[in-house]
C-alpha cells in the first residue's frame, strides 16, 4: 500500500503531468470513492480501489492519451478491480454476482458511466460518512480532505504543518472508528440528518478557516485549503438544495474568500479589513456569496452561518470602509450571540460596538470578557482590548495588551503585527 501511494505521488509530480492529473484526481476521486463505497461498504477498500485505478491511469495515459471521459475510465477500471477482489473473498460471493451483472458486456466507458444513476447520492453518502459524529473534528477534516478533497496524505500534512505520519495515523484511526461503529451509508433523516449536516458544515468551515487565517506557521493564508473548502461547500449546496445553513456557509466562505487578494501586503504581512484596497476584492465571489445568502434567506430564518454571512455582506456592500454599517453589524452579532452564545461572538460584537458607538463602549463590552476561561489563551482578546485602549489614548495599557497578545499568538505574521502595534504605542508615549 505505501509503495502504491509513493508511486502515485511520484508520478503526479512529473513535469507536464502534475496539473492535469492532479485536477482530474481532485474532481473525480470523490465520485469514484463514493461509488466504490456503495459497493464495498468499506471506506479503506473503496479508497484503495480508487487509488489502484489511478495508478493504472498514470501508467497508461501518458502513452495512450487522457480519455475523453476520464471519470468513466477510472470507474470502469476500479469496478473491475473490485470484482476481482470480491471473487477472492468468499464471504462476498453474492455481491460479486451482482457486480458482474451490472458491468456492461463490452465494458465501454459510456455504457459504464450511464450505469451509475445515483452518483450525487453516493457523494452525499460519502460526505455523511467522512463527517460522522463518531469521529473527532480533526479526524473529520483529515478524512474529508482525503476522500472528498482528493488530497494526498502528504498534502494534508503540509497544509496543517504536521508530519505525514500523524495525518496517516489520524486517517487510519478514523476508518477504524467508522468500521467499529458500523456506520451505514444511508442519508439520515429528521433530527439525525440535521445533526449530521451540522457535522459536515463544521468540518468544511474548519478547513476554510485554516486556509483563510492559518493558526500557525509563517503564512497568513493557505489558498489551497480555501479552494478545497469552497469546492466542498459548493458541492454540498448542489446536493442539499433545501438546507438553509448549507447556503449560509457557502455565502460566508465566498464573501470572505473575496477579500484574499487584498489581505496581504507586499511583504506578506496581514492587512486589516478596514485598511484593505477594496478594489482588489474579487467581485465575482462577492456576487456568488450574496446570491447564496439570498437563497438561505428564502429558506427561512438564518442560522449561525447565515448570520455570519450577513455580517460579511455588510462589509462587502460598503464601497469604502467608512461606509460600513457598523450598527447593523453589531445588531447581527447580537442575534448571533442569541443563537450560539459564545465569548468569541461577544468579542466580535465588542469590535462592532466600538466602531458604532466609540471605543469606550467597545471596551466596556470587552472588559466583561477578561475573566472568560475560554478566552484565557486567545490572543485576539488582548489584541482587541489593546486596539480600543490605543484609540482612547491609553498607550501604556495598550502596549501591555499587545505584548500579552504576542505571547499567545502562534502564527509568525500575527506576532510581527503585534510587535508593530506595541512599537506604535511606545512611540506615542
Amino acid at each position: 500500500m505505501e509503495r502504491k501511494r509513493s508511486v502515485l505521488a511520484a508520478r503526479v509530480s512529473e513535469p507536464g503531468l502534475h496539473g492535469t492529473i492532479a485536477a482530474i484526481w481532485r474532481i473525480e476521486s470523490p465520485r469514484l470513492i463514493a461509488q466504490l463505497l456503495r459497493v464495498t461498504r468499506d471506506v479503506g477498500r473503496a479508497e484503495d480501489l480508487a487509488q489502484d485505478a489511478f495508478v493504472a491511469a498514470l501508467a497508461q495515459w501518458p502513452d495512450e492519451g487522457i480519455p475523453r471521459s476520464p471519470g468513466a475510465w477510472l470507474a470502469t477500471s476500479a469496478k473491475r478491480r473490485a470484482i476481482d477482489q470480491l471473487r477472492r473473498d468468499k464471504t462476498m460471493a453474492l455481491k460479486t454476482e451482482l457486480l458482474g451483472r451490472d458491468l456492461p458486456a463490452g465494458g465501454t466507458e459510456a455504457d459504464f458511466a450511464q450505469s451509475f444513476e445515483e452518483i450525487d447520492d453516493d457523494v452525499l453518502r460519502l460526505m455523511f460518512v467522512a463527517c460522522h459524529p463518531v469521529l473527532s473534528p480533526d479526524a473529520r477534516v483529515a478524512l474529508t480532505l482525503k476522500l472528498l478533497g482528493g488530497l494526498t496524505t502528504a498534502e494534508i500534512a503540509r497544509a496543517y504543518l504536521t508530519s505525514e505520519a500523524t495525518i496517516a495515523q489520524r486517517i487510519v484511526r478514523a476508518k477504524r472508528a467508522l468500521t467499529d461503529a458500523n456506520v451505514t451509508l444511508e442519508v439520515p433523516s429528521g433530527a439525525e440528518r440535521a445533526r449530521r449536516v451540522a457535522s459536515i458544515l463544521e468540518a468544511v468551515y474548519l478547513i476554510f478557516n485554516e486556509g483563510y487565517a492559518a493558526s500557525s506557521g509563517d503564512a497568513v493564508l493557505r489558498p489551497e485549503l480555501v479552494e478545497d473548502a469552497l469546492r466542498l461547500g459548493r458541492m454540498l449546496a448542489a446536493l442539499l438544495t433545501n438546507e438553509r445553513e448549507v447556503h449560509g456557509l457557502v455565502a460566508l466562505m465566498e464573501i470572505q474568500a473575496s477579500r484574499m487578494p487584498a489581505r496581504l501586503g507586499p511583504d506578506g504581512a496581514p492587512i486589516l479589513l478596514l485598511d484593505q484596497d477594496r478594489g482588489k476584492w474579487n467581485h465575482l465571489l462577492i456576487r456568488r456569496g450574496l446570491d447564496a445568502l439570498d437563497r438561505a434567506q428564502r429558506l427561512g430564518d438564518l442560522g449561525p452561518y447565515g448570520v455570519q454571512a450577513a455580517i460579511a455582506a455588510c462589509h462587502a456592500r460598503a464601497r469604502k470602509a467608512e461606509e460600513t454599517d457598523w450598527r447593523a453589524i453589531a445588531e447581527l452579532y447580537g442575534a448571533l450571540a442569541r443563537i450560539v452564545p459564545s465569548p468569541v461572538v461577544e468579542l466580535n460584537r465588542a469590535v462592532a460596538v466600538g466602531m458604532a458607538d466609540g471605543p469606550a463602549a467597545g471596551l466596556a463590552v470587552v472588559d466583561t470578557l477578561t475573566a472568560e476561561p475560554a478566552l484565557a489563551r486567545y490572543h485576539l482578546l488582548p489584541s482587541v482590548r489593546g486596539d480600543l485602549l490605543f484609540k482612547l489614548g491609553r498607550f501604556p495599557e495598550a502596549r501591555a495588551e499587545f505584548e500579552r497578545a504576542l505571547t499567545l499568538a502562534h502564527n509568525t505574521r500575527d506576532k510581527d503585527f503585534l510587535r508593530k502595534r506595541a512599537a506604535e504605542c511606545e512611540a506615542e508615549v
